[in-house]
């Protein structure tokens, strides 16, 4: 599968796509404003420890205050044994832990590392668990442990791999070798693991010397992250619209990475680079509720605080077999899709799919088979649940940093989040009710109703009869007044006097 990567560049904003045959696959976006914090190293101070919750707030220095698990604590060096996950490029705590209140205690310093960016009003979740990406390596600090990402299938590569990292490392350090390192050599990860190892040191000097709250090491900006985490070598290229940033990311591959110079290219048409590459009509597909699939059927997809659900539909689709048949190939393309639209949406945390149900197990089978598949590309940890008997596919997908549409979008002011809002006809009934209470106290009052132009009109036409009952049983006179600016849900009844 040929790769890209994209980046466009501004005072601003960075925005990275990696394209896959020519569409995006994921999506970044990094404003100078919001940058992220993940992997930033801070010495915080435990500001309050809550035993019921097994967790504490840490002073890292931010509006608002970090949050540390108990499962994210280390109490000692050993705590690393059995965190290790090779499944991908990452740490992942696990395992029994004492109660937090015997581990930490309030004004305590202690060196956390920020996980997960804040996410709407929850402030950013840390971990003691320190660790430094390099383009090969992840560092573990104090630890013994070497380990290779299971991404890399080649058994013999990852033997060649983990034989040279044992051979290069020195006692109190761990590394996991990554999956981009898949035929480096031994030069390259010896490298990496000095560079590794020397900046760890000054996070050590520094924490010593300054006092909390303080950021001890900040990670490397989009743009560079892009190179180290995303410039394996299935992407043939890198292209950035910016002469600035060109001339920057190729100082720092001639530093660094050498090799993969000649994979960076200046983009020098007039056109926009996202524009030519097909990217914002990626963008502006990704942030609608409904996708529509080639066949005619289509996916609903709704984000909630707790969960994210998508809804396949047979739509225009019927098909020229059985009506199993139908569902089967509706439900086989939906999958493409929906693994597709959950990495470039970059959706997280616990995902519903609500498949149309079949009645065949083996064609579940299928589905599910499919769908790992699909889903066997996305670099994000998941886990997915068999297909349940009413056709659902239940899976978690690791959240790091806020969705697509969390980052492009804000919520509606109209409808206050709520995504609906009161019909005109609801409305309507909701001022004739109103009135109905008010009358027996105003009788013989004059009264004004101020209320958006379509609840007017309604009161005006098809409800006009509704308003001279009223007015007629409590001897109300009621004077119609339209307002374009007032919500559809608002209306105001005022005393003439």
């Amino acid at each position: 599968m040929s790769s890209e990567i994209v980046i466009n560049s501004t005072s601003y904003e960075t925005r990275v796509a990696l394209l896959e045959n020519g569409q995006a696959a994921e999506l970044y976006i990094e404003r100078k404003r919001d940058s992220s914090l993940v992997g930033n190293i801070y010495k915080g101070r435990v500001a309050r420890i809550l035993p019921g919750m097994q967790s504490a707030f840490i002073d890292i220095g931010l509006d608002k205050a970090a949050f540390l698990y108990v499962s994210d604590v280390a109490a000692g060096h050993d705590d690393y044994a059995g965190i290790i996950d090779e499944s991908s490029d990452d740490i992942r705590p696990g395992g029994e832990h004492r109660p937090i209140e015997e581990i930490l205690q309030e004004g305590q310093d202690v060196m956390v590392q920020v996980a997960k960016d804040p996410i709407g009003t929850k402030g950013a979740r840390v971990t003691t668990y320190c660790t430094l990406p390099g383009r090969y390596l992840v560092l573990m600090p104090d630890v013994e442990h070497v380990g290779v990402s299971r991404r890399l299938t080649d058994d013999a590569e990852r033997d060649r791999l983990r034989a040279i990292a044992l051979k290069l490392k020195t006692p109190g350090y761990g590394y996991i070798v990554r999956t981009v390192s898949e035929g480096c050599s031994e030069d390259e990860l010896a490298g990496d693991m000095e560079f590794l190892k020397l900046l760890w040191e000054n996070v050590i000097k520094k924490n010593e010397r300054v006092s909390a709250p303080q950021m001890l090491y900040s990670d490397l900006d989009l743009a560079f992250r892009s190179i180290r985490d995303l410039l394996s070598h299935e992407v043939e290229r890198l292209v950035v619209d910016s002469a600035g940033e060109y001339n920057r990311l190729l100082d720092f591959v001639r530093s660094y990475f050498p090799k993969l110079e000649t994979r960076i290219e200046m983009y020098e048409n007039d056109e926009p680079i996202f524009d030519a590459f097909g990217i914002e009509l990626d963008i502006s597909r990704a942030l609608g509720r409904k996708v529509w699939l080639k066949s005619g059927g289509y996916i609903v997809i709704d984000q909630t605080e707790a969960l994210t659900t998508v809804d396949v539909n047979t739509g225009k689709y019927v098909g020229k077999e059985t009506l199993e048949d139908t569902i089967l190939k509706t439900n086989l393309e939906a999958v493409k899709e929906i693994a597709y639209q959950i990495r470039l949406r970059n959706l997280g945390g616990i995902i519903i799919i609500d498949f149309i149900d079949m009645e065949k197990e083996e064609n579940r089978q299928k589905l599910f088979s499919a769908f790992r598949e699909a889903m066997s590309r996305d670099r994000a940890k998941n886990m997915i649940l068999n297909v349940s008997e009413l056709g659902l596919v239940q899976m978690t997908r690791k959240r790091v940093r806020e969705s697509l549409e969390r980052v492009l979008c804000e919520p509606c002011p109209y409808c206050e989040a709520k995504g609906v809002v009161k019909s005109t006809v609801s409305v309507c009934y909701e001022i004739l009710r109103k009135l109905r209470r008010m009358g027996p106290s105003m009788a013989g009052a004059r009264l004004v109703v101020m209320a958006h132009p379509s609840v007017i009109d309604l009161l005006y036409d098809e409800e006009h009869g509704g308003l001279e009952e009223i007015e007629h049983r409590y001897r109300l006179h009621v004077t119609l007044k339209s307002d374009p600016s007032n919500h559809q849900e608002h209306f105001e009844i005022r005393q003439m006097h």
